[in-house]
């Protein structure tokens, strides 16, 4: 399926649930086949997933050249524009890694936004927060690089996971590999110069439900630096942590993610 946001065609699937929308942002790098086990399993037959395909990622077409879409407000931009036309503003919004940070990014664009979930994506102030909010990992540079070969490729797809997962990677690399490659330069790009959000700020005024999930055995996020976040409307009062997984639980422990999502939306205030 797909819908027009702004002019740009933007890829999407849906799940056949009826309750409560959510909107699944994936990663860097990725696409919405990521949230295939959420989509086709009991949560997608419970809820209303909307899991959309970022420009540029999986078969939403690339932007315009030098439309700056390719970063965090311009995904942003595109985020507040799916969740319009498909007339979801109540969702919750679920952001994985880069798709965490766009959610953070559009918190203001989603004033009627149930409420918020992320992880591998550690709020950041700016990129001086980088070196305490992420791990040293090699691989990650392949986040900002254009040209990826297969073998990169299959390292990064390969971080993503738990060490020693036995889960498969190809379609983890496949979807790296068919990513415009502008996309990881021009979002790079576009770090370096600004402007973007205080996301450190965001969660600490955020005046709606905020899920911060990691997974036990993450390879990017150092969650030492999660727990010392100031974020009032924190759920639970605490980052929830989800063994075992690595950094991508949708694709490594789909049934203990959903369950944790299914427990925050129980949780939210009851609908109008």
């Amino acid at each position: 399926m797909f819908v027009s946001v702004s002019g740009q065609e933007i890829a999407y699937r849906r799940s056949p649930g009826q309750g409560r929308p959510v909107v699944l942002v994936h990663g860097n790098s990725s696409s919405s086949r990521t949230w295939r086990s959420l989509l086709e399993g009991p949560f997608g037959q419970r809820h209303q997933c909307l899991a959309l395909d970022l420009p540029g990622h999986g078969a939403s077409p690339p932007p315009a050249a030098g439309s700056g879409v390719y970063s965090l407000p311009g995904y942003a931009a595109v985020l507040a524009g799916f969740v319009k036309e498909l007339d979801s503003r109540d969702a919750v919004i679920v952001g994985w890694s880069l798709g965490g940070h766009i959610a953070l990014e559009a918190v203001s664009a989603l004033p009627d936004a149930a409420g918020f979930v992320i992880y591998g994506a550690p709020p950041v102030s700016s990129l001086a927060d980088m070196p305490e909010a992420f791990l040293p990992a090699p691989t990650m540079q392949t986040s900002f690089t254009a040209d990826v070969d297969p073998d990169a490729a299959l390292a990064y797809a390969t971080a993503f996971l738990a060490p020693d997962s036995p889960l498969s990677t190809a379609d983890l690399v496949a979807d790296i590999l068919a990513t415009d490659g502008a996309a990881r330069s021009e979002l790079a790009a576009s770090l370096a110069t600004g402007p973007y959000a205080d996301e450190v700020e965001v969660v600490a005024t955020l005046d709606r439900p905020l899920a911060i999930l990691h997974g036990e055995h993450e390879q990017f996020v150092n969650l030492d630096y999660l727990t010392k976040l100031h974020a009032p409307t924190l759920w639970r009062g605490a980052v929830q942590v989800i063994a075992p997984a690595g950094h991508a639980p949708h694709e490594e422990t789909p049934e203990e993610l959903a369950a944790l999502l299914d427990q925050f939306i129980d949780d939210l205030p009851t609908r109008n």
